[in-house]
């Protein structure tokens, strides 16, 4: 596959993406990839990443709802695959900068998220300060207003 926009040959994950780096791919598609974390927080530790360079989930807008939303469906399918039947036990996530090891956007899917062990949880647990769930993320940007093109100012009346 050729880069496409938005990639940036120094980033792994963009590598990974473009097969220029070996990586165990479990799911791809046009758009995403999916892949074994290299330092698993739990029995079932992916990541889904956009083909396309994308900075931190805080660079996000509203516009990247359906992103995020095919990221998590990507996730919950290969957890599927890997014979995961409780997708009720599992964490779907992304660091916070700077808690974020790769400055390229990063879906963490974990499972069974009942057995990760005190560290694990410190880092991806629902009381992690630097690890916002991708729920919480879509509930963050959803909450976003639209912006108005330029020329469509709002009228005084």
């Amino acid at each position: 596959m050729n880069p496409c926009d938005g990639y940036d040959a120094s980033c792994v994950f963009c590598k990974i993406a473009n097969r220029e780096k070996d990586a165990e791919i479990l799911e791809s598609d046009e758009e995403l990839c999916c892949f074994p974390d290299v330092k698993p927080g739990a029995q079932h530790h992916y990541l889904v990443i956009p083909r396309m360079h994308l900075g931190n989930c805080l660079s996000l807008r509203k516009e990247h709802v359906p992103l995020v939303q095919r990221m998590m469906e990507m996730g919950k399918a290969v957890l599927q695959k890997s014979h995961v039947t409780d997708l009720t036990d599992i964490r779907l996530g992304f660091h916070v900068p700077p808690f974020s090891s790769v400055p390229h956007l990063h879906l963490h899917v974990l499972a069974p998220a009942s057995q990760m062990d005190p560290r694990s949880l410190r880092m991806y647990g629902p009381q992690s300060v630097w690890f916002l769930s991708a729920d919480q993320l879509l509930k963050k940007l959803n909450s976003q207003k639209d912006s108005c093109p330029a020329e469509a100012k709002p009228s005084d009346s």
